[in-house]
């Protein structure tokens, strides 16, 4: 019976429970999860998954947990309220593939408007797409593979979907779009929704990583967390010794865990991403294990602004992986230049072009930015102190960091 009721909700009409093909792209890029990252350098596996993202049919579509657990749909812990602004669905494909699909809020030429706070921001499918490649051009292979994809959403997502109230909420705009927006419980209005046109909407496609019965993760506090208020400071924000602190707590005080906190900040800073409250690892692989880069839709709001608090964790601490280090170094050299490597890769997405050249000559910018932080911390303590081996905790410096200019 549960068979049958399975079938039914996959829209399967075979009198046997399908077998999981073994070179189904979703189990082969999450059997390729490893201590090093989320998939190997040459990763045949994720080039077929994205290919399976932007190409295979939807065979369901639902609401994702966090908007399940506002409507007290199922027991979710950790969740970040989502307002009706910030739209996310389900998408189920053959294989049991699954993605998380975010529409178009924002067109690309537009930023984020000054008076903004990072935490009311619009949350941008390109962004995602974006980030996706910029891990992967960083060589930190933390942020799932992602592809940009234009959905039929009267095909893809209304006629597959049996969730009744997803079914609710959609409508037919004035200009005869089909319209369709978030169902929670504040912010969730006709004005919030996002549109067809008249059927064809812009979106992102992530990858999913293996369930959490099969690949435990934790959800740990940024120490560098921001204030999700309108007034108020967080402690980093005003002590500039404010890593010596976050030294002496664990595991911070005896893993690379800082090291990889740092690798996150200078991705976040290149993305322009503020809104990194929290960070999930996979248990199995312990304290040292890599942190992922989850959720950076936030990212690439605004051409025009570095947000240099952003990297405080590398400021402050003053430490960077030997490979990222140099991988920075190689990427500001003419002939591979980020913003030239960046818009060579996001050619390949099926959205292209993902960034505005005002975005891709940002990120050229805050590359040196980063590379005169690292570059003071060296002048202050010694290349020996700052630049650690990745294998190893980097020496603690004995002089106060006071000294930077952070």
């Amino acid at each position: 019976r549960r068979h049958k009721q399975y079938r039914e909700e996959l829209n399967l009409t075979v009198a046997a429970p399908l077998p999981l093909r073994a070179e189904a792209g979703w189990l082969q890029f999450q059997l390729g999860i490893s201590r090093d990252g989320l998939y190997p350098r040459s990763s045949a596996a994720v080039s077929r998954l994205l290919r399976d993202l932007r190409d295979l049919p939807t065979i369901s579509a639902d609401y994702s947990q966090d908007e399940k657990a506002l409507l007290g749909a199922c027991d979710c812990s950790q969740v970040v309220k989502p307002s009706g602004v910030h739209l996310k669905l389900v998408l189920r494909f053959q294989d049991f593939g699954k993605a998380m699909f975010k529409p178009m809020r924002q067109k690309r030429e537009e930023e984020t408007p000054e008076d903004f706070f990072y935490f009311v921001d619009f949350q941008r499918h390109n962004a995602e797409i974006a980030a996706f490649h910029l891990d992967r051009i960083l060589d930190f292979r933390r942020v799932p593979p992602t592809v940009g994809r234009l959905i039929n959403v009267t095909k893809e997502i209304l006629e597959v979907t049996k969730n009744e109230v997803l079914q609710s909420v959609f409508f037919m705009s004035p200009a005869s779009n089909v319209c369709f927006f978030a169902k929670c419980p504040y912010m969730c209005k006709t004005e919030y929704a996002v549109c067809g046109s008249p059927h064809l909407l812009e979106g992102s496609l992530s990858a999913f990583l293996p369930s959490l019965n099969l690949a435990p993760r934790l959800s740990i506090p940024n120490p560098w967390i921001r204030s999700y208020s309108f007034e108020g400071k967080e402690e980093w924000e005003v002590n500039p010794l404010y890593c010596n602190t976050v030294r002496e707590i664990y595991p911070y005080s005896n893993s690379n865990r800082l090291l990889n906190i740092v690798d996150m900040a200078i991705f976040d800073f290149l993305i322009g991403n503020m809104d990194r409250h929290h960070y999930e690892m996979f248990t199995k692989f312990g304290d040292d294990g890599f942190l992922l880069h989850l959720d950076n839709a936030r990212g690439f709001g605004r051409h025009s602004h570095d947000e240099i608090s952003i990297l405080a964790p590398l400021s402050q601490c003053c430490v960077i992986k030997r490979t990222t280090w140099l991988r920075l170094q190689l990427l500001a050299e003419p002939e591979y230049r980020l913003s030239e490597v960046m818009r060579e890769s996001l050619l390949q997405d099926p959205l292209a072009p993902v960034l505005t050249e005002p975005h891709l000559l940002a990120l050229d910018r805050r590359l040196q930015l980063i590379l005169q932080a690292v570059g003071r911390c060296i002048d202050t303590f010694g290349e020996a102190t700052v630049v650690a081996n990745d294998t190893r905790q980097p020496q603690r410096p004995a002089v106060h960091r006071a000294k930077l200019d952070t």
